[in-house]
């Protein structure tokens, strides 16, 4: 899996760890993978580690050799890997800066193409396989910012249908797993307590996600459990996207009226 050493990488590589499987855990030249090793140790599975540049096709196909030599076979894909700390500079589209633009798709979209491009004919050779690709809920509606970001994983959602389309034949299935807001270190110490608990009123289930409900969902996507499922989107959001956007202010509304 590629961007293993985050927060939903990370937790994604123990869960799969403790379920017994070999795990391939893929970051960035110059990631230091101590905690990421710390973690696996203990478990019924088998910690690999190294290192790759999704943007870069030479660094792809170095990895995806690698794997082959060492392993001999590829099972499962998570394409976790992405450019994701750019909402600063991630404005509208009259004011987009166009260099950020185009890292952001390199990575998001093109990475995870270059991805998929040089594992589906390992997988082929190995019988078949389940690739996930990690999306977003922002690209499954429109906001007044983060275009960049929204835009390329929207594109990640079209890549996986047609993956899906193209290779099933193969027994290769291809789904994307869809996260609304997943807490981490980083967020909990930026985002305002106001701007989460926004988040939370708009949310079914009333939490933020944890990365665990991520790794959950990968590893089901991963197990023969799903084996007739591909070319899906699966929201991991708590329900933020299930219901009419005015739900949480008249919610809200009714509360405020019964507590006078």
């Amino acid at each position: 899996m590629t961007g293993a050493a985050g927060g939903i990488g990370s937790a994604t590589v123990r869960t799969l760890l403790e379920l017994g499987s070999t795990v391939v855990a893929a970051e960035l030249p110059g990631t230091d993978f101590t905690q990421l090793r710390e973690s696996a140790e203990g478990a019924r599975g088998r910690l690999d580690t190294q290192e790759v540049d999704i943007s870069s096709e030479e660094s792809v196909v170095a990895l995806l050799e690698s794997v082959k030599s060492r392993h001999g076979r590829l099972d499962v894909l998570d394409n976790n890997a992405g450019v994701t700390n750019k909402a600063a500079f991630d404005f509208d589209v009259v004011n987009m800066d166009v260099a950020m633009w185009d890292e952001m798709q390199a990575v998001n979209v093109r990475g995870t193409m270059l991805m998929c491009k040089h594992a589906v004919p390992l997988m082929i050779e190995s019988g078949g396989g389940s690739i996930i690709n990690i999306s977003s809920d922002q690209a499954l509606s429109g906001d007044s910012m983060t275009v960049a970001y929204g835009t390329s994983k929207a594109g990640v959602n079209g890549l996986s249908r047609f993956v899906a389309a193209a290779y099933g034949k193969h027994h290769i299935r291809c789904n994307v797993v869809s996260p609304g807001l997943i807490t981490s270190e980083t967020m909990l110490a930026t985002m305002p307590e106001a701007i989460q608990q926004i988040f939370i009123d708009n949310c079914l289930i009333p939490r933020l996600g944890d990365p665990a409900d991520i790794a959950e969902a990968v590893a089901f996507l991963a197990s023969p459990r799903s084996s007739y499922i591909t070319g899906q989107v699966l929201q991991v959001d708590g329900g933020v996207l299930a219901h009419l956007p005015t739900m949480a202010a008249i919610n809200a509304l009714f509360a405020q009226a019964g507590a006078q």
